[in-house]
């Protein structure tokens, strides 16, 4: 019996539609194993720290000026020096949430969510279609990097996204 797939949404397929643009935009703090550096001084080979391997090297680093909807978090608004300074990042950069944000939101004690869905209009505000320089860190893999205090995902590929089941 072959199950009923027609015009059902995948994963792959959701996470594709939903990512509009993501990536770390200029002046943003990358934890890397020679200290804090704004993400436009890094390059190529560079080793950041991750929450998943501890260190990557980045195997590309590339940056473009796009228009999208961004997100302002204001400093301390996540937690104590969650994030460390007021930062501002492409709505749909997915983020590492480990605390009752993600139980609410996602109903597990930590959720990769997009910036968009911790919008509440005081301390994490909307701002629609700004032009912005977006830099995508891509290492081997997608992974949580440190970023201005916060985890968030690097660059995912497109062959990634057809590996999420």
């Amino acid at each position: 019996m072959e199950p009923k797939t027609v015009g059902r949404e995948t994963v792959i397929d959701r996470l594709a539609r939903e990512i509009e643009f993501s990536g770390l935009l200029a002046g943003a703090i990358v934890m890397t194993l020679d200290g804090e550096i704004p993400v436009e001084h890094l390059a190529d080979g560079d080793r950041i720290i991750t929450r998943d391997t501890g260190m990557s090297v980045i195997r590309k680093l590339r940056y473009k000026t796009i228009t999208c909807d961004v997100v302002s978090i204001m400093a301390g608004s996540l937690g104590h020096t969650r994030p460390e300074r007021d930062v501002t990042m492409p709505a749909d950069q997915r983020m590492l949430i480990r605390d009752w944000r993600a139980e609410a939101i996602a109903g597990q004690k930590q959720a990769l969510i997009p910036a968009r869905q911790l919008v509440d209009g005081e301390f994490v505000c909307l701002h629609e279609k700004q032009t912005v320089t977006v830099y995508e860190i891509e290492l081997d893999r997608a992974q949580v990097i440190y970023a201005d205090g916060l985890e968030m995902v690097s660059y995912i590929r497109a062959e990634e996204l057809s590996r999420v089941a």
